[in-house]
């Protein structure tokens, strides 16, 4: 499956900061349909991602019946990435 949508950076703040893109509703259902099929635990769902000229593969978390692109910082800090940012997503669920 794959998705494309703009989201806004945000800082999650706790021992350290974390960095995510929320998926929107939309996509978020579209995901939530073949959740049981990737999932490998805890809900996380596994992704190959891209935010400009980056590719990195992670794990949406859920939240709040969404979820969260996690930002790594080899992804944010070269393309000067701070949370209120929009960017372009592309993610491919691996099933």
């Amino acid at each position: 499956m794959e998705l494309a949508f703009v989201g806004q950076v945000i800082e999650w703040r706790g021992p350290a900061p974390y960095y995510f893109v929320p998926v929107p509703a939309q996509e978020s259902a579209d995901i939530r349909e073949v959740a049981s099929m990737a999932t490998y635990g805890w809900g996380v769902i596994p992704v190959e991602a891209r935010i400009g000229e980056a590719a990195f593969t992670t794990s949406l978390f859920p939240r709040e019946g969404a979820y969260l692109v996690p930002l790594k910082s080899a992804v944010r800090v070269p393309q000067s990435l701070t949370p209120g940012d929009e960017v372009a997503v592309r993610l491919t669920v691996r099933l």
